[in-house]
C-alpha cells in the first residue's frame, strides 16, 4: 500500500514538473488540500443528511410535528457536531494517506484537525447533556435530584480538561505535565470556582436530604423569595414569586441559611387554618332560659344543649345549689356554647379535612379581647380555594355572633370618636 501510494505521488510530481510551472511539491500539496476539502465537505453533508433522515423517521419531524420539539432539535444539533468530528478525522486520515511523514504540511493538518476534533467532542458532550436535561424537563414527575446543577458541573470539569488536553497537544507534551503544574494553582482555582464548588456540594446535600425540588413552594424572607422553584442550577436557584417576579438565590445559601418548604403541606393534602376572632369580654355572660330555648332550635346545638342542660340540672339538684345566686351551681355560658357550635360547624363542613387536627380553642385574653381560635385543615391545598373556604367560615362566624349575644372586639375608629357627645 505504501509503495503504491509512493508511486502515485511520484507520478503526480513528474506530471506537475512537466506541465505546470513552479515548484511541483507546492502543486501536489495544493491538489491534496483541495481533494481533502472537497471530500470532507461532501462527507459532512452525507453524514448530516443521514442522521437527519433517521431522526425524521424515528421522531416524525416531517409529518406529524409542525414545530420540532427541543429534544429533536438538540438531537439534530448533536448529529451535526458529530459529523464535524468525523469530518476532521477523515481529513487527518487522508492527509496521512497522501502526505509523506515529516512534511510540515502534514504536521499543520494534524494539529488543526486534533484541535477541531477536541473542540467538537466537547460541544457534542454539551449537546448530549442538554438532551438529558430536555428529557428530564419533559417528564411529568420531576425527580428531586438537581440534574441541571450536576450537568453544569460535568460541563465545567469537561471544559477544564479539554483546555488542558488541547494545550498539551499544541505544545506536543504529555497532559500529565500540565496536571502536575496545577498543584501550584490550586488556591487560585479554588477561589475562581468557589461558587461552583459550593453550589455542587449544596446541590448534593439538597438531593441527598430531599430538601428541595423543582416545583416546590419555597419561602425565604431573607432573599425576598416566596413562590415556586422553577430551576435548580449549579450556582443559583430561581424562584418565581407569587407576584410573578423572579428571585435568584445562591444554591449554597439554602444550606447555610434556613428556608421554609411547603411541599409537606401539598403532599399531606390539607392546608392549615389558624385564625382567631377576638370577642369583647364585656359581652360574655351566662345563658338565660329564653336564650337556651332559642339556641336549642339550631340544628348544630339542639342535642348539645339538651344533653348539657340535663347534666347541669341533675348536678345542681344533687348539690341542692341555690340558683338564685349567680355564683352557685353550674350554668351554660354564651362563649362556651359558641365554641361548641363552631366545633360542630367544622366537623360537618364539607371542605374541612376530618382526618387532621381540628379544634376550637381559647387563647390568653388581652387588650384585644378574648381570642377564640379556629385550628383546622382544609381538604384542598389550592391557594384560591383555601382562601375562599377560610373567608366563608369567618364570614359566617362574624354574622352569627349576635345570636350568642357576643360582640367582636375592635379598636375605636375615627367615626366612633366623632360620634362622642360631651354632656351639656
Amino acid at each position: 500500500m505504501n509503495e503504491t501510494r509512493a508511486q502515485f505521488r511520484e507520478l503526480l510530481l513528474e506530471w506537475f514538473t512537466q506541465h505546470l510551472p513552479g515548484n511541483p511539491f507546492l502543486w501536489y500539496d495544493a491538489v491534496v488540500l483541495v481533494w481533502i476539502s472537497i471530500s470532507a465537505v461532501l462527507l459532512h453533508f452525507l453524514v448530516r443528511g443521514f442522521f437527519k433522515q433517521v431522526l425524521n423517521k424515528r421522531y416524525g419531524e416531517g409529518s406529524n410535528a409542525q414545530t420540532p420539539s427541543r429534544t429533536s432539535l438538540l438531537r439534530l444539533k448533536l448529529a451535526t457536531r458529530v459529523s464535524f468530528m468525523i469530518q476532521a478525522l477523515i481529513v487527518q486520515l487522508q492527509a496521512k494517506l497522501w502526505v509523506p511523514d515529516g512534511v510540515i504540511f502534514l504536521r499543520v493538518i494534524e494539529v488543526m484537525t486534533d484541535q477541531w476534533i477536541i473542540l467538537f467532542a466537547l460541544l457534542s458532550l454539551f449537546t448530549l447533556l442538554d438532551i438529558f436535561q430536555a428529557i428530564s424537563d419533559k417528564r411529568s414527575s420531576k425527580a428531586s435530584f438537581p440534574l441541571r446543577g450536576l450537568l453544569q458541573t460535568i460541563k465545567l470539569v469537561a471544559s477544564v480538561l479539554t483546555v488542558i488536553l488541547a494545550t498539551a497537544m499544541l505544545m506536543n507534551k504529555s497532559p500529565l505535565i500540565l496536571f502536575s503544574g496545577l498543584g501550584a494553582l490550586s488556591a487560585v482555582l479554588l477561589l475562581v470556582f468557589r461558587d461552583a464548588i459550593l453550589g455542587l456540594v449544596a446541590g448534593i446535600q439538597l438531593s441527598a436530604n430531599n430538601m428541595l425540588a423543582v416545583g416546590d413552594w419555597l419561602e425565604m424572607p431573607k432573599y425576598g423569595a416566596d413562590g415556586e422553584v422553577i430551576d435548580i442550577a449549579l450556582t443559583t436557584v430561581k424562584v418565581r414569586n407569587w407576584d410573578k417576579t423572579i428571585t435568584t438565590i445562591p444554591t449554597y445559601a439554602l444550606i447555610s441559611d434556613s428556608f421554609k418548604n411547603w411541599r409537606g403541606m401539598a403532599e399531606a393534602g390539607g392546608r392549615r387554618i389558624k385564625r382567631s376572632v377576638h370577642i369583647e369580654m364585656s359581652s360574655i355572660s351566662f345563658l338565660s332560659h329564653e336564650q337556651l330555648n332559642r339556641l336549642k332550635k339550631a340544628d348544630l346545638l339542639s342535642q348539645y344543649i339538651t344533653d348539657k342542660v340535663s347534666v347541669i340540672e341533675k348536678d345542681n339538684s344533687e348539690k341542692k345549689a341555690d340558683m338564685s345566686i349567680t355564683l352557685n351551681g353550674r350554668r351554660l355560658t354564651n362563649i362556651g356554647t359558641f365554641r361548641h357550635y363552631l366545633l360542630a360547624l367544622l366537623k360537618q363542613h364539607p371542605s374541612i379535612h376530618q382526618g387532621m387536627t381540628l379544634m376550637v380553642r381559647q387563647l390568653e385574653p388581652g387588650s384585644q379581647g378574648l381570642p377564640v381560635q379556629i385550628y383546622a385543615f382544609t381538604n384542598t391545598t389550592d391557594w384560591g380555594q383555601y382562601e375562599g373556604i377560610q373567608s366563608d367560615i369567618f364570614d359566617h362566624i362574624l354574622a352569627i355572633l349576635p345570636e350568642f349575644n357576643l360582640r367582636a372586639h375592635e379598636a375605636p375608629s375615627g367615626n366612633d370618636v366623632r360620634m362622642l357627645r360631651l354632656p351639656q
